[in-house]
């Protein structure tokens, strides 16, 4: 249990002014019991019974009517069933009950904006939209996809092809056509919309060729939509043409499991999983996320860095569904000066700020005075994607004051939200997330697969969350999605972080334990990293591994292995460099390029990622690796070594780690 005092405590008037507990007195005459003034108390109570939590969810926030009986049918993992009969849209959701002359979205680009639009203006661009996406031939169902930039045209792409009852996927234009491919093919899209480039660091970023490449990989499209000059892509048609022109907003209704988007996963053992997610899961589960948890309201700004590739643009996108307005901000948050996010946030009046350890690490180093630049409106920062150093929490913590809360959530794409993080009313520790998120029965599996306390174990979730994936894509008999997160405990959700629940019921995390590359709050997978290297000629092999180190620091290494006893020089980094931008993104290019003996292998021919990655960190070899599961054994005293060294230029002891880690698996 923790000894020192909070970083952040909300005061009484605040606890009383927030939602979650005008939700703790509603959802109280669901449970026939006082479920007020303690969130640990409401915590329990929404994981034990889980069907009446969701449904007091569902009554608080005025869903659609349902059908009676209970609103989870069916608990296994997987293949839990919720809400039987009922029907719903996300768009639908998003407008209902909202005035049109609000704001709805602000888009903020690195050279314009903001530029503003309302929610009338919003919905008559996405009733447009559908009624154009109708006439290409796009049925309940198809698929379209986006490869565009963060702002409001992603967004109403999302909403038009969702009001359809159709299938949404969208990358970011930080990637490549590549990166944007082995995503893409998968899913055999009617429909691309597509962005001519975007600007990052004060550099523009043409995406015409790309785009071109992903309409030639793509065969099944009947139509490319693009944003910016239509001429510059032969035979597109142009955005503005299609979002114009009136039409009836005519949403379809459909069931709570019906399939509303395609998020991948970062590709680390192989082509990215796309995971499913259904309307009425993701509507739950963010009114919950970003109204509970987050304190979101109609009329507050949410602005939250990212792209359109990781999850937490779902997120952003979401506060829609509170009436909130979305800032989109498709640029360097460092550019052209450190404090470039601050500013923004401070200009357009953020309510609720996300951004990466990584950002703040940087704004320290920089020596930014947050307090200088913190928005007057700002009542909480967002924080996830990586590693949070609670050194680095507890300077934020005191730049801000008492009246702007730290919100460090962990979460993962596979449910697009987060199992662990605070509330408005429950205390912020330096080092620590404050508690499990409503409805998600959080637990720390010990080496026997029993929960521990205080003790580090394996995050998993004993019962089903609405938001779980309702399926992978091109999985049919479910032995992907099973393999993912039930085959170490079946039945129970394992999710690869490691963590301990301490007794006041906070949570401390210890990094992924798989290979996940988490670098700067951005997720990554290592095969759209090996995809570029090893296509070229000298190089054999490559592995690339991901270490967090303190201060927030992260180092990323890539070894390869070379044809023909080619020499690793600066010609040939430089070389790889340039691959590894034009084939995945700037954000995959490695710290280091080390030419390596060879790249071990398990019996199978996998490769060993997550223990290369323990032995680079200092971790005792006997615990890191099995050298008789290994192909070349002899190489793990090599790796060890490297380690080492790397440790000693930077002056640190060996298997040192940073405290917490915050996974916002985008």
């Amino acid at each position: 249990m923790s000894t020192k005092p909070p970083d952040w405590t909300p005061t009484t008037q605040a606890v009383e002014d927030a939602r979650i507990t005008d939700f703790a007195r509603f959802a109280s005459q669901h449970a026939g019991r006082d479920l007020s003034g303690d969130y640990h108390k409401l915590w329990a109570w929404s994981v034990d019974d889980v069907s009446g939590f969701w449904a007091a969810v569902w009554d608080y926030f005025r869903l659609p009517e349902r059908p009676a009986g209970p609103a989870l049918a069916t608990e296994a993992m997987p293949g839990s069933v919720w809400f039987p009969g009922s029907t719903l849209n996300y768009t639908a959701e998003v407008f209902r009950d909202r005035t049109g002359t609000d704001t709805a979205v602000i888009t903020v680009t690195e050279d314009t904006g903001p530029v503003a639009i309302t929610w009338h203006q919003l919905r008559r661009q996405v009733a447009s939209l559908a009624q154009a996406l109708t006439g290409l031939g796009v049925r309940m169902g198809d698929r379209v996809v986006g490869y565009l930039p963060n702002g409001v045209q992603a967004i109403t792409a999302f909403l038009a092809t969702a009001s359809l009852g159709a299938t949404w996927a969208v990358c970011g234009q930080d990637y490549t056509a590549a990166a944007a491919e082995a995503r893409f093919t998968q899913l055999r899209p009617t429909v691309l919309i597509a962005g001519t480039g975007c600007l990052h660091g004060g550099k523009h970023i043409d995406r015409c060729p790309d785009v071109q490449a992903l309409r030639d990989a793509l065969p099944t499209l009947a139509a490319t939509i693009v944003v910016g000059d239509a001429t510059r892509v032969p035979d597109a048609l142009e955005w503005s043409a299609l979002t114009e022109h009136d039409a009836d907003f005519a949403p379809r209704t459909v069931p709570f499991d019906h399939p509303l988007w395609v998020v991948f996963s970062s590709g680390t053992t192989g082509r990215p999983k796309g995971i499913v997610h259904g309307h009425g899961g993701v509507v739950l589960e963010q009114l919950k996320n970003l109204g509970l948890q987050l304190g979101l309201r109609a009329g507050d700004r949410l602005l939250w860095h990212t792209t359109p590739s990781w999850m937490m643009w779902n997120v952003l996108v979401a506060g829609l569904l509170l009436g909130a307005t979305a800032v989109c901000y498709e640029g360097s948050p460092t550019y052209p000066d450190t404090d470039a996010l601050w500013q923004l946030a401070a200009g357009l009046e953020v309510k609720v700020l996300g951004t990466s350890p990584g950002y703040l690490a940087a704004c320290r180093k920089a020596g930014v005075r947050i307090t200088d630049h913190c928005p007057a409106s700002l009542e909480r920062l967002g924080v996830t994607g990586s590693t949070f150093p609670g050194d680095l929490e507890h300077w934020v913590a005191g730049e801000l004051g008492p009246r702007a809360q730290v919100v460090c959530t962990s979460g993962g794409t596979d449910v697009v939200t987060a199992f662990i993080g605070a509330t408005p009313t429950t205390p912020v520790w330096a080092g620590e997330l404050s508690a499990p998120c409503l409805g998600v029965s959080v637990e720390a599996f010990g080496p026997d697969g029993k929960p521990v306390r205080g003790e580090v174990g394996e995050l998993v979730v004993l019962r089903p969350m609405p938001s779980m994936p309702l399926f992978f894509w091109d999985d049919p008999d479910g032995c992907r999605y099973r393999n993912a997160y039930f085959d170490v405990y079946p039945g129970v959700w394992r999710h690869g972080d490691w963590i301990t629940i301490t007794d006041q019921g906070s949570v401390i995390m210890h990094g992924r334990s798989d290979a996940t590359l988490n670098r700067h709050g951005i997720r990554m997978g290592s095969s759209d990293i090996y995809g570029p290297v090893e296509e070229l000629k000298e190089i054999a092999e490559a592995l690339v591994v991901g270490i967090e180190q303190d201060g927030g620091d992260y180092w990323m290494p890539l070894f390869v292995t070379t044809t023909d006893g080619i020499d690793v020089d600066d010609v040939l980094r430089e070389k790889i460099r340039n691959a590894i931008r034009h084939g995945a993104s700037p954000r995959h290019v490695p710290d280091e390029i080390i030419q390596a003996p060879g790249i071990p292998h398990t019996r199978t021919g996998k490769k060993l990622e997550v223990p290369v990655k323990r032995l680079l960190r200092g971790d005792a070899q006997d615990t890191a690796v099995d050298p008789g599961s290994v192909d070349r054994p002899e190489l793990i005293d090599w790796y060890a070594r490297i380690g080492a060294a790397h440790r000693t230029r930077r002056g640190t002891a060996p298997g040192s780690a940073p405290s917490r880690s915050a996974n916002g698996r985008p």
